[in-house]
C-alpha cells in the first residue's frame, strides 16, 4: 500500500500544475476481459489450494470525482462471469484513487472487497471472499494522438488485481465509457 501511495505522489509531480480542473462528477461503465489465476496456496479467504484459474468477462460501473488538480477519487462495482476454466463468477466493490495524466488519461490504484465462486467445486458450492488490491491505467484516444479533441468519452483500461494476501493475479483489459 505504501508503494501505491508513493507512486501516486510521484505521478502527481510529473503532471503540470496547469492541468488543474474544477471538481467534476464522472460516472462510467465498462467491459473488460482477462485471466484470473489463483496459486496453489490456501489464502486467508479460504480459497482452496488447487491452483484454480479461468478466463473472465467483467462489467464495471462507477464514478470518479476530481478532488484537487489532477487527483481523482472514485468508487466502482464489478461483476464477472467465467467463460472458460474453474471460476463461475465473482463480484465486488472497491475504492479508487488516481492521478490524471495527459489530457484525459489516468493512472490509478484500487482497494476493495470481492466474492468469488468456483465452478470446479460443483453446483451450490460456497462463495469465497477477501480484500482485493490493484493498479492500472486508463488511456484516452486523445492522449494516443488518435483524436484532435480536448477529451474523449472512451478510454482503454489496463489493470492488474490480486485477491487476499497476493495469492492471485488477475490482468484485465477493456474499454470504459464515461459520461
Amino acid at each position: 500500500m505504501k508503494k501505491l501511495i508513493l507512486a501516486a505522489v510521484a505521478a502527481t509531480a510529473l503532471v503540470p500544475a496547469a492541468h488543474a480542473q474544477e471538481r467534476r462528477f464522472e460516472p462510467y461503465v465498462g467491459v473488460m476481459s482477462g485471466w484470473d489465476q489463483h496459486n496453489k496456496t490456501e489464502t486467508k479467504a479460504g480459497i482452496p489450494p488447487l491452483g484454480y484459474d479461468g478466463w473472465m468477462v467483467e462489467g464495471v460501473v462507477g464514478a470518479n470525482v476530481n478532488v484537487a488538480g489532477p487527483i481523482v477519487l472514485g468508487v466502482e462495482g464489478s461483476a464477472s462471469k467465467g467463460i472458460r476454466g474453474d471460476i463461475d463468477w465473482d463480484y465486488g466493490v472497491k475504492g479508487r484513487a488516481g492521478v490524471k495524466a495527459g489530457k484525459d488519461s489516468m493512472i490509478f490504484g484500487t482497494v476493495g472487497y470481492k466474492w468469488i465462486n468456483f465452478d470446479a467445486l460443483g453446483k451450490d458450492s460456497r462463495d469465497f471472499h477477501g480484500t482485493t488490491y490493484g493498479f492500472g491505467a486508463e488511456v484516452s484516444p486523445v492522449d494516443l494522438g488518435l483524436s484532435n479533441a480536448d477529451s474523449s468519452n472512451l478510454r482503454l483500461r489496463l489493470q492488474v488485481e490480486t485477491l487476499g494476501n497476493f495469492n492471485s493475479v488477475r490482468p484485465m483489459a477493456g474499454v470504459v465509457a464515461k459520461f
